[in-house]
């Protein structure tokens, strides 16, 4: 089953590299990991994307948390939440197909970044399964190149409080002890980013 986690992490050397170390030595495979800022400057945002069972999941997450610079994990199976993954497209594109390219890109809502006289940049956001969709109808033109960012995702609804346990750059600086917290229910909001 696919799952999307979401780790806050300090925002420091190395951290992306002990997270994928924790994968790789407990023999987890990653679809997709992202590591961006937050509106914190001494935090970041890693999602990550994997296949597997629930009890593989909860011990991800379980092990992630005890990385010390991981100070939230949140796994969105069962809520509600928003991904998007970002592919940039060099697609064959003569007089003939040019039409075809720009019309289908328009239906998926993306956009033409560059023209040239043998092939077309597009630029697409959406979910994993969308960019799939179009990847495959470009199959037919031609795909030159192809780059992805992959997943990111983010809780619905309205912007919640930010959790008590959660690490603030403030307190960091201030040499107040940072908490961690594994939220159990997938339900809960988190905080935002």
């Amino acid at each position: 089953m696919r799952h999307v986690i979401s780790a806050l992490v300090m925002n420091e050397p190395g951290v992306l590299a002990g997270v994928a170390n924790m994968f790789s030595a407990r023999g987890f495979n990653i679809d997709s990991l992202v590591v961006g800022r937050t509106e914190d400057p001494a935090l970041s945002r890693m999602t990550i994307v994997v296949n597997a069972d629930d009890n593989t999941i909860d011990q991800v997450r379980k092990q992630l948390a005890k990385l010390v610079p991981v100070v939230q994990v949140r796994d969105f199976k069962g809520a509600a939440y928003i991904e998007r993954d970002l592919a940039l497209i060099t697609v064959s594109a003569t007089a003939d197909n040019r039409g075809d390219v720009i019309q289908t890109t328009n239906l998926f809502r993306g956009k033409v970044v560059d023209v040239g006289r043998e092939s077309v940049v597009v630029e697409l956001a959406g979910t994993e399964e969308k960019i799939e969709a179009f990847i495959d109808l470009m199959r037919d033109h031609g795909i030159k190149e192809l780059a992805r960012t992959g997943v990111i995702a983010m809780a619905r609804g309205g912007q919640p409080q930010r959790d008590p346990t959660t690490l603030s750059a403030a307190n960091t600086a201030a040499g107040g002890k940072r908490k961690r917290s594994i939220d159990a229910p997938a339900a809960q909001a988190l905080p935002p980013s």
